[in-house]
């Protein structure tokens, strides 16, 4: 077993090492969130009960480090979770050396487990389309069950955010936490425009299609009804909760599963399904693999070219099907 994780927020190394992320590295709180996991899982795995600062990093050497990757592997962890926690520490080790806190990086040189890359979830158009009909068709089942109960303005909204959070994201092929952080001052209706903050906090424009707009557009005047804007400048949140308080994706998640279950697909299919759609559908419908990556955000080229074989495979089905002598 790995161990318990272990509290190192007030070890200074690891304190002069957030404040690099934050200020030199911008990085997300996401992002922090995930190296403090990793810091304090190894810091507990080498150290077990007696942690408390100062941890004495220097002390590690290569053996201590591998061992700890195999304990994850050995736990039956994915490739990619203990790959990424390999990253991360070889990535604060590399600042304690530059920083001369430590004389050498003891996870330098090692391999992560070879990553078993699968290809990605995709629906077709017609199961999206499903999909996006499906919070308007809940509403309205609910309306015909309960005649003699109206159903309040809240729940009203709700469906109607619903309808227009997955209409963006099929739209823009955005990722879930980039939606729920979307303030009225990134979306332009009259332009068709969104700007989303991505990976890093690096902003990127996505087109919003026409059904997207208008989804926002419907929401929204419902919310004002609902909720006086509490700020000025454009700075409100685009998708409230029925308390009129920033969605959060864990609310998003639950709430596709709900609509999945509505159109008939799989209920563990994640929202980032719809990015995963997003990205094959444009490669089918001609779009070139460079403007794809601009849309999707992804830093490497090779990123995106995992759907080019989703569309690859696609077509071979529809060979195999159709073609006599296939």
């Amino acid at each position: 077993m790995t161990g318990e994780r272990a509290d190192v927020s007030d070890d200074p190394c690891v304190k002069h090492f957030l404040s690099y992320l934050e200020n030199e590295r911008n990085a997300s709180p996401h992002t922090i969130s995930n190296y403090m996991l990793d810091i304090g899982q190894f810091a507990g795995f080498v150290w077990k009960g007696s942690v408390r600062p100062p941890l004495k990093w220097g002390d590690v050497d290569r053996f201590a480090a591998r061992k700890f990757l195999v304990a994850f592997q050995k736990a039956g962890l994915q490739p990619a979770t203990t790959g990424r926690k390999l990253a991360g520490l070889r990535s604060f080790y590399r600042f304690l050396e530059r920083e001369e806190y430590v004389d050498q990086n003891p996870f330098a040189g090692l391999r992560g487990p070879k990553k078993t890359r699968g290809l990605p979830n995709v629906l077709s158009v017609a199961e999206i389309n499903r999909l996006l009909r499906a919070p308007l068709k809940i509403l309205k089942q609910r309306k015909q069950k309960g005649k003699n109960v109206r159903l309040g303005p809240h729940e009203e909204y709700a469906a109607l955010r619903d309808a227009a959070i997955l209409e963006v994201l099929y739209s823009t092929g955005a990722r879930v936490s980039e939606i729920a952080g979307l303030t009225e001052n990134n979306i332009d209706l009259l332009s068709g425009v969104v700007v989303v903050r991505g990976k890093g906090r690096k902003e990127r424009m996505c087109p919003l299609g026409g059904p997207a707009a208008e989804a926002i557009e419907k929401m929204m005047k419902k919310g004002a009804r609902l909720w006086p804007r509490a700020r000025k400048g454009g700075g409100n949140p685009v998708f409230l909760n029925t308390r009129g308080q920033p969605i959060t994706t864990r609310s998003i998640e639950r709430m596709m599963k709900k609509c999945l279950v509505e159109a008939g697909l799989k209920s563990d299919i994640s929202p980032h399904a719809l990015r995963h759609s997003f990205a094959t559908h444009m490669l089918d419908a001609g779009a070139d693999l460079r403007s794809v990556q601009e849309l999707l955000g992804h830093s490497s080229l090779s990123t995106t070219q995992v759907y080019t074989h989703v569309s690859v495979e696609r077509l071979k089905k529809v060979y195999e099907d159709a073609h006599p002598r296939a």
